[in-house]
């Protein structure tokens, strides 16, 4: 078979490949140029430049895998590769090892003043006194995200007799004990560090995620390090806090907009470090990873199973061709219970009744899994390693099926299960494809999950529809439906309100105003189309 290898791939891995396969090398192939070419290939390995868009797999017509030497794939239409049959992987674990050290080396330049320290000696002076550092020991090390490269900073730090607390809400108890990691929740760990980093994904949820509240409630003198992802510092809010001395330093390798500009007010900053994306690059990453994706299309050709696929394994036409709906069904029924979850995830639990309970089910409750831990990982989480990643959180996971098909003819279920709370959504299928949420908990509903809604959790005050209505209105956001009902095991009502345009962050602000009102979460459905 044929491989096309674009972008400078470490070699390592190219001569893996060509121990069984006739390779062909290219530095920086156009759009055009490889839409040309990519049709006599059976596989095609890339590195972060290259753009696998929905034309390149069409063109690629006897293309069987696509292999990214690296972690992130935002640049592959996985959605265009699966329905085409492509596998897509990747090398998630190649370059955890760098990003760890690079971290360190982070803290340690805030700590030390380093780089600054090194910019006055290169000016010619010699100021000892003015770059007075900080030691790390018995210092508390924020950690937001405990993935692979959260995890190996814990475990480093510790070295340094750091104190390390963390904020995880998919990793469980037991589990933090395990590590020696004092579990907290968000508002904890930001009054507490003494430095944050941060290792998490760059996620509708995750986006500013430390804004100028997050910062507002920070202890003073607080170090940030980010060296995951772009995004999850709203920067403004940062600047203002490095301006009111409330960050004393901060240590950035990713950027909301990338390349960085040098009049950026961030560069200009004594106190800030910037680099340019390099936490994960060194000599032995770039030959791992390479390797990992060697190792990954050389299985995926011989038909074998891909332990870093991203999207669907091969089945069968006739089951795929029942369970494809209720994958798109099953994605928005996690997106809706993960929404309603508090505290840490302890047991993920999916039931299916009535017909559906007879097919292979086992690459629903997959998914299931992958979409319920998807959302705070750093690391992707795909229908292979979702299990496993499971079981390293301490979650325990339960398939049960059931003939008796109770109110429909088919109905999945998934119950989420944290050590606060527990929460069950039911969707059905109305003909063949009509999806359709009907239960959330005890709340008996019919949701068409589809477009924006809210889901507004309250007190049993009067007049709440009334004062929710006259918000929406006031903004000019007309409502689509509304269902209010008590959901039993969180002790208050819900409104669920679908409404035909975004409701910014100031309507957010002033539905949690109106009296009664305990939580607003916003949910796009749309994204999660097939």
């Amino acid at each position: 078979m044929k491989i096309l290898v674009n972008n400078k791939v470490a070699e390592a891995g190219i001569q893996l490949l060509r121990e069984e396969h006739d390779v062909d090398t290219y530095c920086t192939l156009s759009q055009e140029e490889l839409i040309k070419m990519i049709p006599k290939y059976d596989a095609l390995v890339i590195r972060g430049d290259t753009i696998v868009s929905s034309e390149v797999i069409e063109a690629g017509r006897n293309l069987k895998v696509i292999g990214r030497a690296g972690l992130e794939v935002e640049h592959i239409d996985i959605q265009a590769a699966t329905k085409q049959g492509i596998v897509v992987l990747n090398a998630p674990q190649g370059n955890s090892a760098s990003s760890i050290e690079y971290t360190i080396g982070m803290i340690l330049a805030l700590a030390r003043r380093i780089p600054q320290a090194y910019s006055s000696v290169k000016r010619g002076e010699w100021q000892r006194q003015k770059f007075l550092g900080m030691e790390l020991k018995e210092k508390v090390l924020g950690i937001i995200g405990l993935g692979r490269v959260g995890m190996g900073v814990a475990k480093r730090a510790k070295a340094f007799d750091m104190k390390v607390i963390a904020y995880d809400p998919f990793l469980s108890d037991d589990k933090g004990r395990e590590l020696g990691i004092e579990l907290v929740d968000l508002d904890e760990i930001l009054s507490k560090a003494d430095y944050l980093t941060l290792h998490i994904p760059a996620t509708v949820d995750t986006r500013n995620l430390l804004n100028k509240d997050a910062f507002s409630k920070m202890k003073k003198g607080i170090k940030i390090i980010n060296c995951a992802r772009g995004g999850i510092i709203d920067e403004e809010a940062l600047i203002w806090a490095l301006q009111e001395e409330i960050v004393s330093g901060a240590a950035l390798d990713a950027f909301a907009e990338e390349p960085l500009q040098p009049d950026h007010p961030l560069v200009k900053m004594e106190n800030v470090v910037c680099t340019p994306r390099i936490a994960s690059r060194t000599q032995e990453a770039e030959n791992e990873v390479a390797v990992c994706a060697a190792r990954g299309v050389l299985a995926a050709l011989r038909s074998e199973p891909v332990s870093t696929s991203l999207n669907i394994p091969p089945v069968s036409r006739d089951v795929m061709n029942m369970i494809k709906p209720y994958l798109h069904l099953m994605q928005k029924m996690c997106v809706l219970a993960v929404k309603l979850t508090e505290g840490r995830i302890k047991n993920i639990e999916v039931r299916y009744n009535g017909d559906i309970s007879t097919a292979d089910t086992k690459m629903l409750t997959l998914a299931a899994i992958k979409e319920v831990l998807n959302p705070i990982l750093q690391e992707e989480v795909n229908i292979v390693n979702a299990p496993e990643v499971a079981k390293e959180r301490g979650i325990t996971v339960k398939e049960i099926k059931s003939k008796e098909a109770q109110s429909f003819v088919d109905l999945i279920s998934i119950t989420v299960k944290t050590d606060l709370t527990e929460h069950k959504v039911a969707s059905t299928l109305f003909g063949k494809s009509e999806q359709r949420i009907v239960e959330i908990d005890d709340f008996r509903v019919e949701i068409d999950p589809s477009g924006w809604f809210l889901l507004i959790s309250h007190e049993d005050y009067p007049g709440m529809i009334g004062k929710v209505g006259t918000v929406l209105g006031e903004h000019n956001i007309n409502i689509t439906s509304m269902q209010v009902g008590k959901i039993s095991s969180m002790s208050r009502n819900i409104m669920i309100v679908g409404i035909q345009t975004e409701a910014d962050s100031e309507v957010i602000g002033k539905l949690k105003e109106i009296k009664g009102t305990e939580n607003v979460e916003e949910i796009f459905f749309n994204k999660y189309l097939s």
